[in-house]
């Protein structure tokens, strides 16, 4: 499976995405510009974490109009599989791909701390070798990371089994105590209506290898690249 990271000015995770995905597919993973609009035949798209352009208006507002978004939206919404984290979730959101809107976190202050996660439904693509209720401590760092939908994209999210992951406490219980930014139900991640397009908050990219202490967030990538992802 051949996949590619999106780089937008601003992009500071890109390396650390590339980094994972090599190690875990032992391919090449291929860098794609935002200026540039084609996608060079990958069959997952990656958009990573940072400040693209800046967070300028508002994170994801301007590198939601960049080139190259056009191209995945089209490739999005004919099945491809596009996964946004942290700022790649926030342009996701504002493309349309994803429900929903990643507000200022609840203390308006940024939030760069370890946090605990558990999936919220184990039978998408990221998640399936994943068991229910089962814990990953994974980094999180944004200002604006508070996920909210109103009352009936909200009841539509749940309904269809679009949580990816929600926040909790180190034992697994979706608490006040676990949810850090004040997400609306504890959401830390959500999936389309058709699930081929993902987005989180947190980086299970900074929690894929020994050297960093953790390794919780490995499991998400050998997802990926152990499913079969149709071209």
């Amino acid at each position: 499976m051949k996949s590619g990271v999106v780089i937008f000015p601003g992009s500071n995770c890109d390396q650390d995405l590339i980094d994972v995905l090599e190690k875990v597919s032992n391919n090449k993973v291929v860098k794609l510009w935002h200026k540039d609009t084609d996608l060079q035949n990958c069959d997952f798209i990656f958009l990573p974490g940072g400040f693209s352009y800046g967070d300028y208006l508002r994170s994801g507002a301007i590198a939601r109009y960049s080139p190259i978004m056009q191209s995945i939206i089209e490739f999005a919404n004919n099945g491809g599989y596009v996964m946004g984290i942290c700022n790649g979730f926030q342009i996701l959101c504002e493309a349309g791909l994803l429900p929903g809107a990643l507000l200022r976190n609840i203390e308006r202050k940024f939030i760069c701390s370890n946090v605990y996660l558990t999936p919220g439904n184990t039978d998408l693509l990221i998640t399936k070798n994943m068991k229910k209720n089962s814990v990953l401590k994974v980094p999180i760092a944004h200002g604006e990371g508070r996920f909210y939908a109103d009352d009936n994209t909200m009841k539509k999210i749940m309904d269809n089994g679009q949580v990816l992951f929600y926040y909790c406490d180190e034992d697994g219980a979706i608490s006040e105590k676990g949810n850090h930014n004040g997400s609306l139900n504890n959401i830390a991640g959500v999936c389309n209506a058709g699930k081929n397009v993902f987005g989180m908050m947190p980086h299970p990219e900074r929690c894929a290898d020994d050297l960093l202490f953790n390794t919780d967030g490995l499991i998400i990538f050998e997802n990926i690249f152990t499913q079969s992802v149709p071209a």
